[in-house]
């Protein structure tokens, strides 16, 4: 550009009167100021994207390890496999419901717990069931809980368990449900003293004692009564105390 022209478009330029160039000045800025949100906005997509690609769709934050908390009767491996979720799963990706399901399969297990213990570790906690009698079958035992269920067969009757003769052992068993509530009501003298509850019919309950001692119970109602009843007469003489009717004591 020649010396002429230059001077020309400087003189245009300054031709321009100075508040129209703070008119346009100020245009630029509320541009730039009407931009910089939806910049802000896809800036902040594109890391939130980047965050759940990083999250869902790969092992970088995969399971590493299954934490197995609150087994005895059951093995940690067995529990490990019944979660079933394979090495390096996204860990915001298990569906912990699922996996609560297969962990409550399993015939020991009461309660579960799972959770994610991030960066890579799924937590599943176990609360086993409680023995509270043992059932006789087939020549083994079938160690049942509070309910009734069925959780664990030995070959040996458990040490410090009470027998429950039924012939159905189940938490649908009538029989099964009228032995569990007898064995509840029981005070400590008395249960110290019972080897087993047999309960052939809901009506025909008997106590088995040690020293050859039986106690006639009847059906499952008036339960506490007949348990202090026949504590009472635990020290009595007689082979055979019948509670059935509490009012009306007899001793043979």
């Amino acid at each position: 550009m020649t010396g002429r022209n230059w001077r020309l478009v400087r003189a245009d330029t300054d031709a321009v009167p100075s508040s129209a160039r703070r008119f346009m000045a100020r245009a630029r800025q509320r541009k730039m100021r009407a931009a910089l949100p939806w910049a802000i906005a896809a800036g902040v997509l594109l890391v939130a994207g980047g965050v759940a690609w990083l999250v869902y769709g790969t092992s970088v934050l995969g399971v590493r390890e299954v934490k197995v908390v609150g087994v005895e009767l059951l093995e940690p491996i067995q529990v490990e496999q019944a979660v079933a979720v394979p090495h390096g799963e996204p860990l915001a990706r298990v569906d912990l419901g699922t996996v609560r399901t297969r962990v409550r399969a399993l015939a020991p297990v009461d309660r579960v717990v799972v959770r994610r213990s991030w960066p890579s570790t799924l937590v599943v906690e176990v609360v086993e069931r409680t023995p509270v009698a043992a059932v006789p079958q087939n020549g083994q035992f079938s160690v049942i809980d509070r309910a009734g269920v069925p959780f664990r067969q030995v070959k040996q009757a458990p040490q410090g368990l009470p027998l429950v003769r039924v012939d159905f052992p189940g938490p649908s068993d009538l029989n099964t449900a009228s032995a569990l509530t007898v064995l509840a009501s029981l005070s400590e003298e008395l249960r110290e003293q019972v080897l087993a509850v047999s309960v052939p019919k809901p009506a025909q309950i008997r106590l088995e004692l040690r020293k050859d001692r039986t106690v006639v119970w009847g059906d499952d109602t008036q339960s506490e009564t007949k348990s202090q009843v026949a504590t009472a007469l635990l020290k009595k003489a007689g082979r055979e105390i019948d509670v059935s009717a509490p009012s009306v004591v007899t001793i043979r």
